[in-house]
């Protein structure tokens, strides 16, 4: 897949994005999270809405209020992922501003102030459902043709879909979903926006198709486990990245199980027609 770059950005700072938007990014740059979380600033009639107050970083929290200048009205949480929601509590003590998240958390320990519904409005922003990459991720859409993806699709790499809060079927799902609206920019949850994205996205489904079937004709070969498919599969990716490729593995073996394609056997995975005795 082609991705997009940008230069490493300022920190400790609101950077324009567009008209009404803003960014902060966090400073927990890495692998999984390229130079750091994005929390957007939106400028709207009932205040900022802060979406996404990233890490818990005294200074990164610090940076949010400095830029509202006392203007928060609402914090919005895209999914429970400490990389997102992190700062929370702190933001919340600092403002008083309500936190919004998708009403059934993946998270144990949070409970938004208000639950939100698919659908749901906030501030002029549409919540929109899209499980996947976390069970309890929500993008929001903007006027104007503007679609907050977080997680769910970010121009710089591919998600990770992590079981059980991630779900490979309902990512397929999430990204149909996504190709059926009329966004013409996404604003993502780390990396730079992407402009005219549905090629794009039409190009991260054929992927995970493409992974899917390899998966699918490597369990013919005979049984085997998330760790040597993976390894087949991924043999030239970043030895950083390849727990979390282990972890998209087992989603898409979970998925093909529940079609009917493949069953396991304690830590060992075959097609679903294989009726070797495995120990």
């Amino acid at each position: 897949m082609a991705f997009l770059t940008e230069p490493e950005p300022a920190r400790g700072r609101a950077l324009d994005v567009l008209p009404a938007v803003r960014r902060i990014v966090a400073a927990n740059p890495g692998p999984m999270t390229y130079y750091g979380t994005n929390t957007y600033l939106i400028e709207t009639v009932e205040g900022i809405v802060v979406l996404d107050p990233g890490p818990d970083d005294s200074d990164h929290v610090a940076a949010i209020l400095s830029a509202a200048h006392g203007r928060i009205s609402h914090i919005l949480l895209s999914h429970t992922h400490p990389d997102h929601v992190g700062a929370t509590a702190a933001l919340r003590a600092a403002t008083g501003a309500k936190v919004y998240a998708y009403r059934v958390s993946a998270d144990p320990n949070f409970e938004p102030d208000v639950a939100l519904e698919d659908g749901d409005s906030v501030a002029g922003l549409t919540a929109l459902h899209t499980p996947g990459h976390a069970s309890d991720h929500l993008c929001f859409a903007m006027p104007g043709g503007i679609l907050f993806t977080a997680d769910h699709v970010m121009a710089w790499s591919t998600s990770v879909v992590s079981p059980p809060s991630g779900d490979m079927a309902a990512y397929f799902m999430s990204l149909r979903r996504l190709l059926a609206r009329e966004d013409r920019i996404y604003l993502a949850g780390h990396g730079p926006p992407l402009e005219h994205p549905h090629a794009y996205v039409r190009e991260l489904l054929a992927h995970r198709i493409m992974r899917e079937n390899a998966i699918a004709n490597a369990l013919r070969d005979g049984p085997t486990d998330t760790h040597t498919l993976m390894d087949r599969l991924y043999s030239k990716l970043d030895p950083m990245l390849r727990r979390a490729a282990e972890r998209n593995v087992l989603a898409h073996l979970l998925k093909l199980q529940a079609e009917g394609r493949a069953r396991q056997a304690g830590n060992i995975w075959m097609a679903a027609e294989n009726t070797l005795n495995v120990p």
